[in-house]
């Protein structure tokens, strides 16, 4: 199962809409976002790895390319394929890396809007959960989940490089607030960790885009002192309003189009790239580029 013309699946940028591969795992149904799947195959073999992370089957060869493969049901705690003949290699890109996912099996696509996807509570969640939404659907509910999480606690290394904060050199950028719009509380925090290293000590955050859109067109009208941002940071895979309509939104607006707006996003590919400009981002950062981040905002409201 190829998915091809990924960037023609949805007509138009900045709509809130996406599309989800459903798939089954033990007795769990989960989704992905299309634009994170480059393929869907038949299993094949996969050489094992010495001293590998036990959520790791080993490495497979795929059109002269390495991918690590994830054994998703350990991931998720679930038992083997009772049907393994059904199962499938899910081929994904995140944060410029391919990995397969190994699922036991892959009904549809559906496409849905963000507005469906609730962001999981604590006690849905649980302590070490990998789920950041809850799809609601008609005929059933299905989970997004964490998947460059998922990546990260097997290859710490496929993440934000935190070892490359020490290569920022810190100004006095105390004059300039940002906004930040992440759903991953790591990742939140990782980021305000990085911008006050590098000087932006003045940033608040939000945790979709809906949340950040209310604020910055003055919704709810009881917000003390609004101020508007002299920068704005996106991610693209948000409950209730994804990083590009956000951006959308902003750059259609009067008062707020002057803003600049930076992509931060595992999902910065070649391919993907145009939808950010179709939306009017100044910038768009993959995010392991943790020390690039920096230097665009430098560049886009220092003088």
């Amino acid at each position: 199962m190829a998915l091809t013309n990924q960037t023609d699946i949805l007509l138009e940028s900045g709509t809130n809409e996406l599309e989800i591969v459903m798939f089954e795992v033990g007795g769990g149904t989960f989704g992905i976002n299309v634009l994170k799947v480059r393929e869907i195959i038949q299993p094949v073999a996969v050489t094992e790895t010495p001293n590998r992370h036990e959520h790791l089957e080993g490495v497979v060869r795929l059109r002269e390319e390495v991918i690590p493969v994830v054994d998703l049901a350990k991931v998720l705690g679930y038992p083997p394929s009772e049907q393994p003949e059904h199962d499938k290699f899910i081929i994904s890109e995140l944060n410029q890396m391919k990995v397969a996912f190994h699922v036991h099996s892959v009904s549809r696509i559906h496409r849905i809007s963000w507005e469906q996807i609730e962001k999981p509570g604590e006690l849905s969640q649980g302590y070490d959960a990998n789920t950041i939404g809850i799809v609601k659907m008609e005929e059933k509910m299905s989970l997004l989940l964490d998947y460059e999480k998922i990546v990260m606690d097997i290859a710490p290394e496929a993440g934000v490089n935190m070892n490359q904060v020490s290569n920022i050199s810190y100004k006095d950028r105390t004059e300039k607030q940002l906004m930040i719009v992440e759903d991953s509380t790591i990742l939140r925090q990782m980021l305000e960790d990085v911008l006050e290293e590098a000087g932006y000590v003045n940033s608040f955050v939000f945790q979709d885009g809906k949340a950040a859109w209310d604020y910055l067109q003055g919704e709810p009208e009881d917000v003390e002192e609004r101020k508007l941002p002299d920068l704005i940071i996106t991610d693209l895979e948000m409950p209730k309003m994804d990083g590009h309509h956000l951006t959308y939104k902003i750059k259609d607006h009067h008062e707020l189009k002057s803003i600049p707006v930076v992509i931060f996003s595992s999902l910065i590919t070649e391919d993907l790239y145009h939808k950010g400009e179709q939306v009017g981002a100044e910038a768009q950062i993959s995010k392991p580029e943790i020390v690039h981040l920096v230097d665009e905002i430098d560049t886009l409201i220092l003088n």
